[in-house]
């Protein structure tokens, strides 16, 4: 494992480029596409001092944005249509990706990295937040001051 891994203890980041690792085992996830996605992220860093949990970005496609949140924490939430549950319920496969804390990991990274194996996204505080945005109360610009 690389330093940095090593010195966090969380085993499901790869050594270097990315993985997919299969929701509901380590962690569960939402995706929102686009410019949502990145506003979402946003609102989350303010609304948690800098510190939202793990956030992976992807720059191709469809501009993911992916939120890692504790194992089993999505599947009996509602959530906005707009965002894709990953998760390990029964009859559900799903993978996420996840990229290595540094070098070549294109197309994916950190928006906001992992800082603890048990630290995730908080989902109540995340599903109000999508609900806030996507409803048109939370807009605002896709930065993070």
């Amino acid at each position: 494992m690389n330093t940095q891994t090593r010195g966090a203890a969380i085993d499901w980041i790869p050594d270097s480029g990315f993985q997919l690792r299969k929701a509901g085992v380590q962690f569960d996830a939402v995706r929102l596409d686009g410019e949502d996605g990145l506003r979402l992220a946003c609102l989350m860093h303010r609304m948690t001092g800098g510190d939202p949990g793990p956030v992976v970005v992807q720059v191709t496609g469809r501009h993911a944005v992916y939120f890692l949140l504790p194992a089993g924490s999505t599947a009996r939430r509602c959530w906005p249509r707009e965002v894709t549950r990953f998760n390990g319920t029964s009859g559900r496969i799903s993978y996420v990706p996840v990229p290595a804390l540094c070098g070549r990991t294109w197309p994916l990274s950190w928006w906001s990295p992992p800082t603890d194996a048990r630290r995730f996204v908080h989902p109540l505080l995340l599903r109000t937040a999508a609900i806030e945005l996507l409803s048109g109360a939370g807009g605002g610009a896709a930065d993070r001051s």
